[in-house]
């Protein structure tokens, strides 16, 4: 085949393709005017949506690059940024705040680790009003006071 038949058949492929999406946006020019205002926005509402879930778990999550060989484990690490995505959405949908608010201010919480003759123990920083109300809008416990305590060897 000569370039030039070659491009014959790409551009009657594509003469084609263009009378097929004429006839789609056709289509829906006629369903877009049965449409009311209000369906025709919360359909682009929807779409900005999914645009910025694939920006986020593009950015947010780092999604990229990818390190994996192996088809199931590129699988597993794309499903596992998914579920971490539809938490972020359900978290912001459930307490009416952004990602990035919700972090930082959940970021506040620590966990200190103190060693003294009596032995080790870790604990928690006190949770804010503001951390407390965002647990109990997500149905969360808090976390316990005290995550660990280890005696010396000396103190048993």
């Amino acid at each position: 085949m000569t370039p030039l038949s070659s491009a014959r058949l790409v551009g009657e492929s594509l003469s084609e393709c263009a009378i097929m999406s004429e006839s789609r946006a056709q289509s829906c020019a006629r369903t877009a005017a049965s449409l009311s205002a209000e369906d025709i926005a919360l359909g682009y509402k929807q779409l900005l949506e999914v645009e910025r879930g694939w920006r986020d778990m593009k950015h947010v999550l780092d999604l990229r690059p990818v390190h994996h060989r192996k088809e199931e484990r590129i699988r597993a690490h794309v499903l596992l940024c998914w579920l971490a995505l539809l938490l972020i959405r359900i978290a912001e949908t459930t307490c009416s705040d952004t990602w990035p608010n919700l972090r930082r201010e959940l970021g506040r919480l620590h966990l200190g680790t103190f060693q003294g003759a009596a032995g080790t123990f870790r604990q928690r920083t006190e949770v804010t009003a503001k951390q407390r109300a965002i647990l109990g809008t997500l149905e969360l416990r808090e976390p316990p006071r005290i995550q660990e305590l280890t005696p010396s060897a000396e103190a048993s």
